[in-house]
């Protein structure tokens, strides 16, 4: 190893406490912005396919399992019929979301994904506070990537065509889904964090 290298590399590892710090911020970046956005009908309908299709959360909603006729005659999930393509709205379908309780579930859930980025940031100065962020990202991280089993959205649809869609289902993720397997990302960083946080606590039982 040269010199330069060598210098880099030094460098690198004595920033490693500033880089933990970095995840940090960048954990309660992404929390807050994500979570502050569940105030918004937009981003509110958007999530109603992973919430509605999870053992975990559905009960939260008051039409899960319902189903219903499309237009071409077959049965479908209810929910499905009543989709807002971010940037329309359409009120029949704010209506259905108000009736089911969409808006103010997504108002909860964006308040503790807000709280949790913030846990997680103050752990900078507490490490107790960023000990408990910490793990509160790495759980909620683990439920979000449940979805890539429970929501049938996360993977590109057969919806047909000129020819038949060449790639569909399982492992071809949609950008529902490729939004969901980002969460790898949170979960690690979560376990990074707090880990860091459990460090400096027992140092200071020391």
């Amino acid at each position: 190893m040269n010199k330069q290298v060598r210098q880099i590399v030094e460098l690198t590892a004595s920033l490693q406490s500033a880089f933990i710090n970095l995840t940090r911020i960048s954990i309660m970046i992404v929390m807050v912005w994500i979570g502050g956005l569940k105030a918004f009908q937009y981003e509110a309908d958007g999530i109603v396919p992973f919430v509605i299709n999870s053992p975990f959360m559905k009960f939260f909603y008051h039409n899960t399992g319902k189903t219903a006729v499309n237009d071409k005659g077959k049965i479908v999930a209810e929910y499905t019929l009543y989709k807002n393509p971010e940037g329309k709205t359409v009120q029949k379908n704010i209506d259905w979301h108000k009736e089911n309780g969409t808006y103010i579930f997504s108002y909860g859930l964006g308040t503790v994904i807000v709280i949790i980025g913030l846990l997680v940031f103050l752990g900078i100065w507490f490490p107790t506070i960023g000990f408990i962020g910490g793990l509160l990202t790495f759980g909620m991280s683990i439920i979000t990537l449940t979805f890539l089993i429970t929501t049938p959205e996360v993977y590109v649809p057969d919806l047909g065509g000129d020819f038949p869609t060449p790639v569909h289902g399982f492992p071809y993720l949609s950008g529902a889904g490729r939004l969901v397997i980002k969460d790898v990302i949170m979960l690690g960083a979560g376990l990074i964090v707090a880990s860091d946080s459990a460090r400096r606590l027992v140092a200071n039982y020391r």
